[in-house]
């Protein structure tokens, strides 16, 4: 999928978050993200693309972003959930922040409509301080609404925006790991199926908690949390935590007499 394409499939998704599907999924991914970003702590914190939701509402980090593409409009880059306006403007696979200067960065279903996936998994990754956080929500293809869409091939017609790819949870796992993230956490959730009236999702209601309990990875969307790990690094607690007696120190071998 080219930069165009990547571009409509993202403003089709802004479009699919005003309906009563897209109010659904938003509650749930709300809901959701408070309850992670609220114990995670640090200084920087960045959400990527979907201004419908804020994902940082409830981070405590003194320093937060909402980001949205370059090729925005003026109008969409003023939009963003609770009134609050798009502070960066960026290109999802060349984010303009140093290389590891961020405590924690949000993708709500950004990987999944935008033009190279990989390229912006790694950026994030080159921008996270080791121990750095990521978290990632996607429409999951295992489910009901994945299993909709797929009828779109043969004629029907969609229920989910257009989209380059919808990753299964297994294979962002997996992308993941190449990348030295190791998932923490996941979570699934939208167990009701894709109607699209605000009426007869309500009336599944009830399959949240069946779904949760009964079958939990097939929900419509999941949210993925990694962290990323440097390979020879360990976190050492205050110094005043440690013993007054150490051990002797290791005479370097060109000072042995």
């Amino acid at each position: 999928m080219d930069s165009a394409a990547s571009e409509k499939s993202i403003i089709a998704l802004d479009e699919w978050l005003l309906s009563p599907a897209g109010a659904y999924v938003r509650a749930f991914e709300q809901a959701c993200l408070d309850e992670l970003t609220a114990d995670i702590f640090g200084y920087n914190a960045v959400q990527i693309g979907v201004p419908q939701i804020d994902a940082l509402a409830a981070s405590r980090m003194p320093n937060k972003w909402q980001a949205a593409t370059r090729t925005s409009t003026a109008d969409e880059l003023a939009f963003a959930a609770g009134g609050k306006q798009i502070a960066v403007a960026l290109d999802f696979a060349e984010l303009p922040f140093a290389s590891q200067s961020l405590d924690l960065v949000v993708l709500p279903h950004v990987l999944e409509f935008a033009a190279e996936p990989h390229q912006v998994l790694r950026e994030v990754e080159r921008v996270l301080i080791p121990e750095g956080q990521v978290i990632i929500c996607g429409f999951n293809p295992a489910s009901m609404w994945g299993m909709r869409q797929g009828l779109q091939r043969l004629g029907s017609h969609g229920y989910l925006p257009a989209a380059g790819e919808f990753i299964s949870m297994p294979r962002m796992k997996d992308w993941l790991k190449l990348l030295n993230l190791s998932v923490g956490g996941s979570h699934f959730g939208c167990y009701a199926p894709p109607f699209r009236s605000a009426k007869w999702l309500d009336r599944f209601a009830m399959m949240e908690g069946a779904g949760g309990r009964w079958w939990p990875y097939l929900g419509a969307v999941y949210i993925v949390h990694a962290i990323k790990r440097v390979k020879g690094m360990h976190l050492i607690g205050p110094a005043w935590n440690k013993k007054s007696s150490r051990a002797p120190q290791a005479v370097p071998a060109t000072n042995r007499k």
